[in-house]
């Protein structure tokens, strides 16, 4: 085989797998059609975190591992990963009443990893005026807790620098075109600006996200799949930028949470969840989209500049079912060709923040019970680069 693996998607599941598996010992090629980032993993909220409202379906599992993957971002990329304090502001007519925000801030605490990251507090009234000109009228608690921010995009293209320093090889403006199961692994044809290549590789990762099954389609014999749902998530930049931290909202229109944050000298108001049909690549902010969003930042800032000076949109792969995207599993979803024997996987959905989480879980499904060549589980550990170039 030319390849150990082959991943299929530069988003951050992609440079994932593509950094664990490179510094464990194995031969890898990552194939990305666009640029890395280039899709769902510059357009996410920009938040290493442990998803404080998942506590409410009761995926604690997930909120935990989230926790613990923010603290081993912290340590290893603290150049690209922040601490922030966060606050949730409670209105008379906000849907949840001050102690559930405060018990669910408790368990959040006692899932974090340590006291500095779990620590939370009630601000006094007399510090509210100095929240970037939060509304008052009405409010009756604000919670402060703490959480993470990143530059997504960058966050990516340091772990592909990972990836390559440990002898990984990247191709851009790479589309697979097909791929066949043969002994030992998978042939795979790609285009390669214009020029048709080919190789073998003993396991093949599809991280496409958004694409993920029309790469899959693209692949024989038939590979098992998912009925996914691709949600649109629309940010808007705004005017100045608020100083205070990141603000967890709700929006009036629904009781979604919305997030309003600084942002590269802006103020970023997101997300929105909004179904998308069609051609991923094929996604723009609707005017519905930026009115919600306009309309929940005034709600809360009714004395901000509400004009958009930028605004963009990502997609996010969640398992299809009835009702309310909100409320659906940000659970990573893996699908294999063979349980027994797999030379194939797919990464259906995940976070940002699992990561790299997920990528250990890669390399745990395909191995199994087989050695691997080195750790692993070594990114717990390995600093990331600045990202500032992948090559």
């Amino acid at each position: 085989m030319d390849y150990d693996f082959a991943i299929i998607g530069g988003g951050i599941h992609g440079v994932g797998v593509a950094q664990n598996a490179a510094t464990a010992g194995y031969r890898v090629l990552l194939l990305e059609a666009r640029d890395l980032a280039a899709g769902t993993s510059s357009k996410s909220s920009k938040l290493i975190h442990g998803g404080l409202r998942y506590l409410e379906s009761f995926e604690l599992s997930l909120v935990r591992e989230s926790l613990r993957e923010r603290a081993i971002l912290l340590r290893v990329a603290p150049h690209l990963v922040k601490l922030v304090p966060f606050h949730i502001p409670v209105y008379r007519d906000t849907s949840r009443r001050p102690w559930q925000v405060r018990a669910g801030l408790s368990l959040y605490a006692l899932l974090a990893t340590d006291f500095e990251t779990g620590s939370f507090s009630k601000l006094p009234r007399g510090e509210w005026a100095g929240l970037d000109g939060l509304r008052l009228d009405g409010l009756q608690a604000v919670f402060r807790y703490y959480d993470a921010q990143t530059d997504d995009a960058q966050l990516t293209r340091a772990v592909m620098q990972s990836a390559l320093e440990s002898g990984a090889t990247l191709h851009t403006g790479a589309e697979l075109l097909a791929g066949e199961r043969i002994e030992g692994g998978y042939r795979f044809e790609y285009s390669l600006n214009g020029a048709l290549q080919e190789h073998t590789s003993t396991y093949l990762i599809n991280a496409a996200g958004p694409w993920i099954e029309q790469v899959r389609r693209r692949l024989s014999p038939e590979l098992p799949g998912l009925n996914i749902d691709l949600v649109q998530g629309t940010h808007i930049e705004l005017p100045g930028q608020v100083t205070q931290g990141i603000y967890y909202t709700e929006a009036p229109r629904d009781q979604r949470a919305v997030f309003t944050m600084p942002w590269k000298g802006h103020t970023m108001v997101g997300t929105t969840e909004h179904f998308h049909v069609g051609d991923p690549g094929d996604t723009a902010p609707t005017d519905q989209e930026i009115e919600y969003l306009q309309e929940t930042y005034l709600a809360h800032f009714p004395d901000g500049d509400a004009t958009v000076t930028h605004s963009w949109s990502g997609l996010r792969v969640l398992p299809s079912a009835e009702g309310s995207a909100f409320k659906r599993t940000r659970e990573t979803i893996y699908r294999m060709d063979d349980p027994t024997d797999p030379h194939y996987l797919g990464i259906y959905g995940g976070k940002l923040t699992g990561y790299r989480a997920a990528a250990e879980q890669v390399m745990k499904k395909l191995l199994g019970s087989t050695q691997p060549k080195r750790d692993f589980e070594h990114t717990r550990v390995l600093p990331l680069g600045d990202g500032a170039s992948p090559a």
